[in-house]
């Protein structure tokens, strides 16, 4: 596997700024922190979006809280730091908390991606209310944290 060199990441840093992303979105994307998943997860859940993209969430749940939460995302700049930026949100939230997360949860926490990757955002809430609607139903609805 390649390492990006501190020229590649300046330059690719430059194009999205360019681009409209913020900092933070731009960190999220580069980083890649919660990129992954979780050997043994209680749950993984995929959706693919209508611009094609897909994103795979894996959820570690205890007691009705998620412990830890990872993903696998198959799509541009806007898909990658919206998926990072959401499981950053719904770590350590129980399930009720963390359904409740709106798009615009999401975007605060990017503070600015470019208009046209908006569907980014909510193709990932989708994809974890996806997730977490699945648990629930794979272990019985009076799963703690509903």
């Amino acid at each position: 596997m390649s390492e990006t060199n501190g020229n590649d990441s300046n330059d690719i840093r430059k194009l999205l700024t360019s681009s409209g992303y913020s900092e933070k979105a731009i960190n999220y994307f580069l980083e890649k922190k919660n990129l992954g998943s979780i050997p043994n997860a209680d749950q993984v859940s995929e959706l693919t979006g209508t611009c094609g993209d897909t994103m795979k969430v894996y959820l570690r749940v205890e007691d009705g809280r998620i412990k830890d939460a990872k993903i696998q995302v198959l799509g541009c700049p806007g898909a990658v730091a919206s998926a990072m930026a959401a499981m950053d949100f719904i770590k350590g939230k129980t399930l009720e908390e963390a359904q409740r997360l709106k798009d615009r949860d999401i975007f605060r926490m990017l503070e600015d991606i470019p208009d046209q990757k908006t569907h980014c955002i909510r193709l990932t809430n989708k994809t974890i209310q996806k997730a977490i609607e699945e648990y629930r139903s794979n272990n019985g609805k009076n799963v703690k944290g509903k």
